[in-house]
C-alpha cells in the first residue's frame, strides 16, 4: 500500500488492554505489541489511542493527545519496525461509549469523583439505560474534534507509525454520527446519509492533509448495526466505502454492530467475511477481514478466493502470539524465525 511493503497480509486488530495511565503507554504495551511482531505478523495495530482525554474509552485507555505520550510510543513503534513488521496506530474517539470501566471492573459508567468525565455525542441519545446521556456536540465542538485528530495523526507520524487506522465502528463517535440510530440532528451533519458522513470524511480529509502521501491510511467501520429494518446496514457501509477511497483511504476494515444494545448477530467462523468481499467489490476498495478467523486455512481461503486483501487477527493472537509464524508453517511456507526463537523451529 503506497510505499509501505508489508511482510505479510496478517494484521494485529486493535485490542484495548486498559493498562495505560493518563493516555500513556507502558511496559505493558511494548511486551504486549513487540511480541506480535517478533510473532510474524506484518503489520501491529495499537488499541484504540484517543485523540482527546474525553475520547478514551475508559480512564486506563491509551492516548496520543499530548507529546508524552507520543515519546512514550516512540521506543514500541521502533521495536515493531526493528523486528520486521509495520506500525499502526488507531485513532479513535468513543464518543457517548466514554468514560467506562475496564471489563474486568464491570464496565460500569465512572463518575466525575473516580476520574470519569461527561461524554459527548451525536445527539443527546444514551446507547442503553444505565449509560449517561451524551451532551449533544455543536459544529464549533465538531470542528475542534478535527483538529484533534489531525494533531494526532501529525503526533502518530513523529512518534515512528507508518500506517494510521481511524475508528469509525463500534458505536464510537463517528460510528454515532453514521447511523441513523444514534444520529437524531437536524443540521448539516444529520438527516440523510451525506450529512450524517460529513463529519468522518472531514477527519479523514483533515489527516489526509498531515499524513504523508506515500503512507496509508486505514479506516475501520461496523458494516452493518445488526438491527433489522433500521440503522446502518450494509449497502450504506459500500456507499460510504466509495467516499472514503475517494478522499484518500487506501482500506477498509470490516468489522460491524456496537451502535445498539438491540443488535440482533450470529456469531460463526468468518461471520464478517461478506462484508469485506461486499466492500471490495462494490466500493472496488481494498478491504480487511475480521472476526472468527482462527484457522491458517480458513484466513488464506479468504484471501486467495478474493473475498479480503488482508487478515485482521485479534482474540486469535491474544491465545497465540506466534500464530503467523506457525500458520506459515502449516500452509507450506518456510519463514525465517527470529534468530533468539530459531531453535524452537518445527524441523529445525
Amino acid at each position: 500500500m503506497r510505499d509501505i511493503e508489508f511482510p505479510n497480509r496478517l494484521f494485529v486488530a486493535p485490542m484495548c488492554q486498559y493498562s495505560c495511565e493518563d493516555g500513556v503507554p507502558n511496559q505493558w504495551h511494548m511486551v504486549h505489541l513487540g511480541t506480535r511482531a517478533v510473532g510474524g505478523a506484518g503489520m501491529v495495530m495499537t488499541e484504540a489511542a484517543a485523540v482527546n482525554p474525553e475520547g478514551r474509552i475508559s480512564p486506563s485507555d491509551a492516548g496520543i493527545w499530548n507529546d508524552e505520550q507520543a515519546e512514550a510510543w516512540k521506543p514500541i513503534a521502533n521495536f515493531i519496525s526493528e523486528n520486521g513488521s509495520v506500525p499502526c496506530v488507531q485513532l479513535a474517539h468513543a464518543g457517548r461509549k466514554a468514560s467506562r470501566e475496564a471489563p474486568w471492573r464491570g464496565s460500569g459508567l465512572v463518575g466525575a469523583e473516580d476520574g470519569g468525565w461527561q461524554p459527548v455525542g451525536a445527539s443527546p441519545v444514551p446507547f442503553d439505560e444505565g449509560w449517561a446521556t451524551p451532551d449533544e456536540l455543536s459544529e464549533s465542538d465538531i470542528d475542534a474534534l478535527v483538529d484533534d485528530w489531525r494533531d494526532a495523526a501529525l503526533r502518530s507520524l513523529n512518534a515512528g507509525f507508518k500506517v494510521v487506522e481511524l475508528h469509525f465502528a463500534h458505536g464510537y463517535l463517528a460510528h454515532t454520527f453514521l447511523s441513523p440510530l444514534s444520529n437524531h440532528r437536524e443540521d448539516s451533519y444529520g438527516g440523510n446519509a451525506e450529512n450524517r458522513a460529513r463529519f468522518p470524511l472531514k477527519i479523514v480529509d483533515a489527516v489526509r492533509e498531515v499524513w504523508p502521501e506515500n503512507l496509508p491510511l486505514l479506516v475501520r467501520i461496523s458494516s452493518t448495526d445488526w438491527v433489522q429494518g433500521s440503522g446502518w446496514d450494509l449497502p450504506d457501509a459500500v456507499e460510504f466505502s466509495k467516499s472514503l477511497k475517494k478522499h484518500g483511504v487506501d482500506l477498509v476494515d470490516c468489522s460491524s454492530g456496537g451502535v445498539s444494545p438491540h443488535q440482533q448477530m450470529t456469531l460463526r467462523p468468518g461471520y464478517q467475511v461478506p462484508f469485506a468481499e461486499a466492500v471490495r467489490s462494490g466500493a472496488e476498495v481494498p478491504s480487511g477481514a475480521v472476526g472468527l478467523i482462527t484457522e491458517s486455512a480458513q484466513a488464506e481461503e479468504v484471501l486467495t478466493s478474493g473475498k479480503a486483501d488482508v487478515i485482521f487477527l485479534a482474540r486469535e493472537l491474544l491465545r497465540n502470539p506466534y500464530w503467523p509464524l506457525h500458520a506459515a508453517i502449516e500452509l507450506g511456507d518456510d519463514v525465517e524465525w527470529p534468530d533468539q526463537y530459531a531453535r524452537s523451529k518445527p524441523g529445525f
